[in-house]
C-alpha cells in the first residue's frame, strides 16, 4: 500500500480570531490532497475518468488538537480504505513532523456530469487506486 503524501501550505485566511487554523480549513486540506491524487496522478496512469466527474458523498473529520497558523506547510497523507463498484473511501491524516492534528474520511462517488448520475469505477481507475488500498490484515501481519 502506498500513501499519497501532499505538502499543503497554510494560508493566512485559514486562521480564526484565536490564531488557530479554522475547522473548515481542515476539509480544504483533505480536498487538496485528494485532488492532487485524483486529478494529477490518476490521469498519468490512465485513470482519468474520475477527474472528469466525481462528487463527495460523505466526509468526516476527527479533530485531535488545534493547529496554530504558521508559514510551514502540513503534510496530508491520503490512502484508499475501500473500493466499491461506484465509490472510493479515502482515509487521511493531517500532520507535521511533531503532531497529528486530525484524521479524515472521504467517500468519493464517480459521477457522469452529462447524465447527472453516479457511474461505476472503471477497471483502469480500480487498478490505479488499488496501489493506495490498505488491505485488511496487512497491519496485523507486520506485528
Amino acid at each position: 500500500m502506498l500513501k499519497h503524501s501532499y505538502r499543503c501550505p497554510l494560508r493566512w485566511s485559514d486562521m480564526d480570531a484565536f490564531g488557530h487554523v479554522n475547522n473548515v480549513a481542515y476539509f480544504r486540506y483533505l480536498e487538496e490532497s485528494r485532488v492532487d491524487l485524483v486529478f494529477r496522478l490518476a490521469p498519468q496512469h490512465e485513470g482519468q475518468e474520475l477527474s472528469r466527474g466525481s462528487v463527495v458523498s460523505r466526509q468526516e473529520i476527527r479533530y485531535l488538537r488545534p493547529m496554530e497558523y504558521r508559514e510551514a506547510p502540513v503534510v496530508v497523507e491520503t490512502w484508499v480504505v475501500d473500493i466499491k463498484a461506484a465509490a472510493l473511501t479515502f482515509a487521511s491524516v493531517i500532520r507535521d513532523s511533531d503532531e497529528v492534528y486530525a484524521h479524515g474520511s472521504t467517500v468519493l462517488t464517480p459521477y457522469d456530469l452529462q447524465t447527472g448520475r453516479p457511474r461505476r469505477i472503471t477497471p483502469k481507475e480500480r487498478e490505479f487506486f488499488e496501489f493506495y488500498l490498505e488491505k485488511p490484515g496487512l497491519a496485523e501481519a507486520k506485528d
